[in-house]
């Protein structure tokens, strides 16, 4: 229920911030008033207001819906030494990244994992599993917690929100002008938009949203290496790589993963997820992330 609870809000507010918008820039409807041809520039703008809209909501609520969603702990008063540390910890990484501290947090989840979010570098998260805690060293946790504080201070949330938006901004784009022409050349559909409109748009969009997400996972990809190149500088190249090391065992360990999928872009590891098709996946194999990291 609060998965689906959260799914409506995020829809709800972008059709709100859609609708504003769209009042504000005059753009009414994308058909020409006289023989019915699309005015493509009030295409693009619907499309680049509902694209970007849907995009940034996603990110200003990005803290609200991890929080709720992998049920993370923020740690406001350290209850003991482990919790100290590691705020401590990202104290330090912080300083030396350049950025505000973050908040901290813990999430109940036994697979090791991590990640970082938040609509900017100086207001972000940054959450472990518990399970991580409990089955690293410390200098691993640490290594961890520098790959996600160099996510923080790439901008790469930020960034893969951005290109997010770029990217259902002409899928909308391309799908709707693929529609109308079917409506009209195929349909003979001369007034207004007529059903085979509204379902080979929902076609389009779907085909050209499959195509169009390889080239966000392919930079979701870059971002992992980047990340952990940034580790390594925080923390050290070594135990950077011990650190992928460890993941990769309980990869091939199948650990059950619980994290939503909505987080997994954002973790160390992808899990599972890394046995899908590479272009598909939102993580490079952990045995070319370390092997990156080796030839460095």
């Amino acid at each position: 229920m609060l998965r689906i609870g959260l799914f409506l809000v995020t829809n709800f507010a972008v059709l709100i911030v859609a609708s504003i918008t769209l009042n504000l820039l005059g753009v009414g409807s994308y058909l020409e008033q006289q023989g019915g041809g699309l005015n493509l520039t009030n295409l693009l703008i619907f499309c680049a207001v509902f694209g970007f809209g849907g995009s940034f909501v996603s990110l200003f609520l990005s803290k609200f819906m991890a929080k709720r969603g992998t049920r993370t702990q923020i740690i406001q008063q350290p209850k003991n030494a482990e919790e100290r540390w590691l705020l401590e910890t990202v104290a330090d990484l912080s300083q030396q990244a350049g950025i505000k501290m973050p908040e901290v947090g813990i999430f109940p989840a036994q697979e090791s994992n991590a990640f970082a979010t938040g609509w900017n570098r100086n207001d972000a998260l940054v959450a472990v599993s518990a399970g991580l805690m409990h089955r690293f060293s410390r200098d691993e946790v640490r290594a961890v917690l520098a790959h996600e504080i160099g996510h923080v201070a790439n901008g790469d949330m930020v960034t893969l929100s951005l290109m997010q938006g770029v990217v259902n901004t002409f899928v909308m784009f391309f799908a709707r002008i693929i529609g109308h022409t079917v409506d009209r050349v195929v349909f003979k559909n001369e007034n207004g938009h007529g059903l085979a409109f509204y379902a080979v748009t929902l076609v389009a969009e779907m085909v050209l949203a499959v195509l169009a997400s390889i080239i966000v996972m392919k930079f979701s990809r870059y971002r992992e290496f980047r990340a952990d190149q940034a580790g390594a500088s925080l923390a050290g190249k070594s135990a950077m790589i011990h650190a992928l090391q460890r993941l990769q065992m309980e990869v091939e360990a199948k650990v059950p993963s619980s994290m939503p999928d909505s987080i997994y872009a954002f973790g160390i590891s992808g899990g599972f997820k890394q046995q899908m098709s590479k272009l598909f996946a939102s993580h490079p194999p952990l045995q070319e992330r370390i092997a990156a990291l080796q030839s460095s």
